[in-house]
């Protein structure tokens, strides 16, 4: 009898269809994992099994076909049926491609197989890994006509051959080379017959790729029963039936394959069974496969007609995890999910399984384990019905939300029109336009108003879409019924899943509050009434940040920032130390991670996409810095989709970067800094400044700008928030007049005193800028405006120190010398207080009440509080109605680099528990 092999392999024979309906209706089709199966007789064409190959373009009586049958006809001669037995004596297992890629996996996966003291094990397999890409990749080739197909076909048999090499040994050895080398002989005529016709039907396609599962069930199986245990392997196909739907998928027919599944049984009774995965039949007999996950879904359908104890789903990670790891740092591996939410973490993108996989054990209540092959200390994720009696306690410490999953590369349709209110049948008419090319719809919203409806495709389908919309609504869109259809790209999808939702306040407020904080604006919402899932549409561009944000605020997750320090001098070189001494312990006792991501001086910069190492900072800056850019320093600051929350620092006393801070805020950047500039400048740009912050949730701190590190802008604002009224503030709010003044007593000159603290370093390079009183001026113009008084600096009188003479030297050397020729003035004015029993102060007030300002040198009694401080020591004093017996004083040190840093830092973590760091 002729074999399928020389029968194919004659090109001849192969195109002519009366010699292949002649020899197919005659002899027997030996395909590559049957026995040799006869065909009914006769068989009419309409009637054929399998059409392998398909000739397009010629006219239906010239057709050429090969036929094949999977089922297996042999007479069962076994004296009785072996009943199967069903229940939770079965435990199902699946292993992916991965988890067979190499002789060593494969002895591994054998070993887990042993380990398992379930009754009954009943085992799906994948081809090994990349085999079922390499015999798709044959077919494509033999219908290119590319003859290379040839060589990658020999590579198909020589990685299953050595694989085969290593496991096994006499007789399962050469069992498993000759039927090998028999399929592989087979395929290769069957190649070449694509190779002359030059096309391939669906269901020959899936004939062919699914001999990856049937050479690694068999290998396996043969590995199993060296072992000493009693093991078959069984062709699913044989097994498995399912109806292919129009949509790229298949339905499982339970009834006809539960039969199958009895009759198989009866015939190969076992404790462990080795199946196929991917691959089933139609109800005609014709091979065919699930389709995308299919051997998951292979595993599900087996587990449900075994009803089986639980299905594992072997891979190469621990669980599944509450977010995408490769793009949020902090995911946690699930412990337990909902089917509910496997199944809408699946839909939206998560590395789950495919929510066609939960159907057949849901219905049983079967749960499905997901664990890692290569970590089998990880015990996974459980994917189960939730307990109806779980503790409420252990409820309340768990997150309402149990995952997030994203979807990119959508784009946004919008159908508007007041023509659409009311209308019936316009959402029908919308997405039948949409079915009809094809498209799939991913998300829906319409506002209640009916004004507008839009939904999110992929962008590759936008074009085809808005084009049949535009068409189907030409007529409404003419006349004005329908205003536009509007696609908006560069879209992507973020939801958030928990079944808990549906019963807890307040998650929807927290989920945006994040967003928000987190300075990300929403396009589009849709949430269905089981509350399952929360979507939002957003830019392509915002996605990581938006899912670290939102991950961070429901999983206590570190709440990251990318910090860009502008000024290394003193200030900003004190703080980079501080930030340095102090991460460690930020991360690991209060989870937060301030990341320097940047740090600019006027003429070089130092840039880093994970981080600078802020132990080596002032050697990175010398050696690696580039010429210092603002512009391309804050994109690179902001540019970092990773994290999703950025702030400057500016510790310069630049008005040229504090005029930057306007457009930071508006995109989003938070801003902290001591900068006096911004807040003292020109009263418009500050009430803008102050307009746009309150206005958006981006924040602007900066308590280090009246009194370094002392809390004199939070205690005033604490003050006017809880009700109370300013009346007046008062306080000597330079250190270095402070310092100064305290000094400035028994017999000491007023000159001696400035020498003395310019050395001590209490005092700029050139003391005139402590001394012109500008410095406190800038202070009290930023109390003033915080109490609401509408003052520019030049309303407020400064009475200066620096003598008029001594305003025009040309240096700080010179001015030095020549300050002792007015010592006299300053003296005269101490002994006149001393005779009174008072003390000279340098002061500036803010004087609510009248709405005015002033900085000045005045007396006070030696009881006062002013009167009694030391060193460098503020001193801030806040009359209101509150405390106007007695002002609430606010006192220490107001100078020095380590404390003004510490208030830079100070607002920098205030910052970080705005944004959801831990209280």
């Amino acid at each position: 009898m002729a074999s399928f092999s020389s029968a194919i392999s004659n090109p001849r024979h192969v195109l002519s269809p009366n010699a292949l309906l002649h020899h197919a209706n005659h002899n027997k089709i030996c395909t590559s994992q049957c026995s040799t199966l006869p065909l009914p007789l006769p068989l009419p064409l309409s009637r054929s099994r399998i059409g392998f190959i398909s000739r397009p373009g010629r006219k239906e009586k010239s057709k050429s076909t090969i036929f094949a049958s999977v089922t297996d006809t042999t007479v069962d001669k076994s004296p009785e049926k072996v009943k199967l037995p069903k229940g939770d004596v079965w435990s199902v297992h699946k292993f992916g491609g991965t988890c067979v890629g190499s002789s060593e996996r494969i002895k591994n996966v054998a070993q887990i197989i042993l380990s398992d003291d379930s009754e009954r094990k009943f085992v799906v397999v994948s081809a090994m890994s990349k085999v079922t890409d390499m015999m798709y990749d044959l077919i494509n080739r033999a219908q290119s006509r590319d003859e290379s197909y040839i060589s990658a076909l020999d590579a198909v048999l020589e990685k299953h051959r050595s694989t085969a090499l290593d496991l096994l040994g006499g007789d399962d050895l050469g069992s498993f080379l000759s039927q090998l080398h028999h399929d592989i002989s087979n395929l290769k005529a069957m190649l070449r017959a694509i190779y002359i016709a030059g096309h391939a039907t669906e269901s020959f396609t899936d004939f062919v790729v699914g001999h990856g599962e049937l050479w690694s069930a068999q290998m396996l199986s043969s590995v199993i029963r060296q072992a000493g245990v009693d093991c078959q392997w069984m062709d699913t196909r044989e097994v498995l039936i399912v109806n292919p739907t129009g949509t790229n998928q298949v339905d499982p027919d339970y009834e006809e394959s539960s039969q199958r599944l009895e009759k198989w049984y009866s015939k190969n009774p076992s404790s462990t069974v080795i199946a196929t995965g991917f691959i089933a039949s139609t109800p005609q007999n014709i091979p065919t496969t699930l389709k995308r996950d299919g051997s998951d879904f292979s595993a599900a359908i087996m587990g449900a007609l075994f009803r089986a104890r639980q299905v594992t789903i072997w891979t190469d990670v621990d669980g599944v995890y509450s977010a995408d790891p490769r793009k949020v740092s902090e995911a946690v591996i699930l412990s337990t999910l909902s089917y509910q939410e496997a199944w809408e973490m699946s839909y939206f993108g998560a590395n789950v399984l495919h929510p066609r996989t939960i159907i057949p054990v849901m219905r049983y209540d079967i749960p499905i384990i997901i664990r890692n092959i290569f970590n089998l200390s990880a015990p996974g994720t459980k994917i189960c019905r939730p307990a109806a009696d779980v503790d409420e306690e252990s409820q309340r410490l768990e997150s309402y939300v149990k995952g997030f999953a994203t979807i990119d590369n959508l784009a946004l349709v919008n159908v508007e029109g007041t023509g659409m209110a009311g209308v019936p049948g316009t959402a029908s008419a919308i997405f039948g336009a949409v079915k009809d090319v094809g498209a799939n719809v991913i998300m829906i919203s319409q506002a209640s108003s009916e004004h507008s409806v839009c939904f999110a495709v992929p962008e590759k389908e936008v074009k085809a879409v808005a084009e049949a919309l535009e068409s189907r609504f030409r007529q409404a869109l003419e006349a004005g019924r329908l205003s536009q259809v509007a696609v908006i790209p560069n879209c992507s999808i973020l939801a958030a899943v928990g079944q808990k939702m549906a019963s807890t306040p307040g998650v929807s407020a927290t989920l945006f509050n994040a967003l928000a904080k987190a300075n990300i604006n929403v396009r589009a919402i849709a949430q269905g009434c089981s509350e399952y899932n929360i979507t939002v549409v957003l830019k392509r561009e915002d996605c990581i940040r938006a899912l670290r944000a939102v991950h961070s605020r429901f999983y206590l997750s570190r709440t990251t920032i990318a910090m860009g320090i502008i000024g290394p001098g003193l200030i900003g070189a004190t703080l980079l130390d501080q930030l340095r001494d102090q991460a460690a312990t930020l991360k690991e006792e209060f989870n937060i991670d301030l990341r320097v991501v940047g740090i600019t001086g006027s003429s070089t910069m130092l840039l880093s996409d994970s981080g600078i190492d802020l132990s080596t900072w002032r050697e990175l800056l010398k050696q690696k810095a580039e010429a210092a850019e603002m512009e391309k320093f804050v994109q690179h600051v902001r540019g970092n989709h990773f994290i999703p929350n950025t702030v400057l620092v500016d510790c310069t006393a630049d008005s040229a970067v504090a005029s930057h801070y306007y457009d930071w805020l508006r995109k989003g950047i938070h801003v902290v800094t001591p900068n006096k500039k911004a807040n003292s400048g020109p009263l418009d740009q500050y009430l803008k400044v102050r307009a746009l912050q309150r206005q958006s949730y981006t924040h602007y701190f900066y308590e280090a700008t009246v009194g370094a590190g002392l809390p004199i802008i939070s205690t005033l604002r604490g003050l006017l928030e809880t009700g109370d009224k300013i009346l007046r503030i008062e306080g000597i709010f330079s250190g270095t007049l402070s310092y100064i003044f305290n000094n400035f007593v028994d017999g000491r000159t007023f000159s001696e005193v400035v020498a003395e603290a310019k050395k001590a370093g209490y005092t700029e390079p050139d003391p005139r800028d402590d001394l012109s009183g500008t410095d406190v001026c800038r202070k009290v113009i930023i109390l003033a405006r915080e109490s609401g008084l509408k003052l520019e600096l030049s309303d407020i009188p400064v009475e200066s120190l620096v003598p008029k003479p001594l305003e025009a030297c040309a240096s700080a050397e010179e001015f030095m010398q020549k300050l002792s020729e007015f010592d006299d003035d300053l003296t005269k004015e101490r002994e006149i207080a001393e005779e009174a029993g008072e003390v000279l102060r340098y002061v500036g007030v803010v004087d609510v009440v009248n709405q005015i300002g002033e900085v000045k040198l005045r007396r006070y009694k030696k009881d006062h509080p002013f009167a009694q401080l030391s060193g460098s020591d503020n001193i801030i004093a806040f009359t209101t109605t509150r405390y106007k017996e007695q002002p609430l004083i606010v006192r220490g040190p107001g100078a020095g680099a380590q404390v003004t840093a510490g208030g830079v830092f100070c607002d920098i973590l205030r910052l970080a528990s705005y944004l959801g760091a831990p209280s």
